[in-house]
């Protein structure tokens, strides 16, 4: 199991918005990513949040968006769609997901329409 599962979201989430916000983008067009990916609304991503739920928790409460295998592409020297493990490749599509709104790829491209 990796270390990363059991990780607070919480404790990452932080890092998300610095790098999308470094990059120009803002902490609501983040909140859109996770909320387009997980299914959750701004009250129960505020909750996961404040809950300091982990990440097992965190996507196990979720409802995957049915366009996830459209997320496809390289992150850390792997390819998501080629992930075996179910749960580090929910993680992983997440962080392509802030990767590309870090880049500044249009939000009409990043959430698969």
């Amino acid at each position: 199991m990796s270390r990363i599962f059991g990780t607070s979201f919480a404790s990452v989430y932080p890092l998300y918005v610095a790098k999308v916000e470094k990059k120009g983008r803002t902490k609501q067009e983040l909140d859109e990513v996770i909320e387009w990916l997980t299914g959750f609304d701004d009250a129960e991503l505020a909750r996961m949040l404040g809950d300091g739920t982990d990440f097992t928790g965190f996507f196990d409460a979720a409802d995957l968006n049915p366009n996830v295998s459209l997320i496809t592409g390289v992150i850390c020297g792997v390819r998501v769609e080629e992930i075996e493990d179910p749960l580090m490749q929910k993680i992983r599509y997440l962080d392509k997901l802030v990767d590309e709104l870090a880049r500044g790829k249009k939000m009409k491209s990043i959430l698969r329409a």
